[in-house]
């Protein structure tokens, strides 16, 4: 549904251009400092307005509601609102004739009767992935030592950024990109295999944020391609150092002591300038479309905060869930 976790668990909720997209944190440690300031620099990672990003900008300022007494957590649910100001709701009246190509607006129509909120598609919006990176703000300070990472990789297939960008702006069109992901400082052995995998957490929370097309760990699926000796990493020392980590930082669904390290495919953005073919589903007809509005021309330029914001919330939830486990051992 709309949560993730289970000690720390995070619902999201609201639309793309309802009042207000939002955030409950359930199970944040008692006592922890936060403040309004702590979420500025990974909202603005976020935002959009720069070279081949939407121009829709909106001042994103967390409206921390519950949760929250004189600069302290409560143990309470933390819940965080961020209003929805700058939108343009006609721009998808327009179109609401005809599902955009790419995008949930036929499934959600299908699944929800047409009872759904079209608007910037809605509940489906890439909107709400500010709520994402308002939980992964409060992970990292959970965290504090553990150094997560994201790093945009490439664009429309080219390392350089700016090169890939033009690829798209010649061709009047969308990209999409790779982004890797680091953590370091990760004890050994978190993890709950079977399901609750490290890549199995990991991949689930992945693949909630919009665009997400694919990931892969380590080596990922170069391994297929590799012989066992060559793909195994093998042990240095009694810290589990490792001469190469092709593993990824994770071996049997368990955290093994080395950096962990993924990488992500995200999709070209959907709407996209280019005419292209769709139903129109009151003529029952198919025929040329071009989405209007404001759109990222590379949604990967904007995700590299988000990825590290899950990844945040997914390593808390194991710390949790390993720290109750020796609890209950000793």
């Amino acid at each position: 549904m709309n949560s993730f976790g289970t000690l720390f668990k995070v619902s999201i909720f609201g639309e793309s251009h309802g009042e207000c997209v939002g955030v409950t944190i359930d199970g944040c440690p008692v006592g922890l400092p936060l403040s309004i300031d702590d979420f500025d620099t990974d909202i603005e990672r976020r935002k959009g307005g720069t070279k081949g990003t939407t121009p829709r900008k909106e001042d994103d300022i967390p409206l921390i509601k519950t949760g929250l007494f004189n600069g302290k957590t409560t143990g309470a649910p933390l819940t965080i609102l961020f209003e929805n100001n700058n939108t343009r709701s006609a721009d998808y009246a327009k179109q609401r004739a005809i599902p955009r190509p790419g995008h949930a607006d036929f499934v959600a129509s299908k699944k929800f009767g047409g009872f759904e909120d079209y608007r910037g598609s809605g509940h489906f919006s890439g909107r709400l992935t500010v709520c994402l990176v308002a939980a992964g703000v409060v992970a990292k300070k959970i965290l504090a030592s553990i150094k997560i990472n994201a790093t945009l990789l490439q664009i429309g297939g080219e390392t350089d950024v700016e090169k890939g960008l033009q690829k798209a702006i010649d061709a009047k069109d969308t990209v999409g990109g790779i982004i890797e992901c680091t953590v370091d400082g990760l004890p050994i052995g978190l993890g709950e295999p079977f399901f609750n995998s490290v890549e199995s957490l990991l991949a689930h929370a992945v693949f909630a944020i919009p665009a997400v097309k694919g990931v892969e760990f380590g080596a990922g699926f170069t391994s297929a391609t590799m012989f066992g000796s060559q793909h195994n990493d093998a042990l240095m020392d009694d810290t589990g150092k490792t001469k190469t980590n092709n593993a990824g930082g994770i071996v049997g669904g368990l955290t093994n002591g080395n950096q962990l390290i993924f990488r992500i495919a995200v999709k070209p953005t959907s709407s996209t300038p280019k005419e292209q073919q769709s139903l129109n589903w009151e003529t029952n007809t198919v025929e040329n479309f071009s989405v209007n509005g404001r759109h990222d021309l590379c949604i990967a330029l904007r995700v590299p905060v988000v990825l590290e914001a899950v990844t945040a919330f997914v390593v808390v939830d194991l710390m949790m869930m390993e720290e109750r486990i020796s609890r209950l051992i000793s």
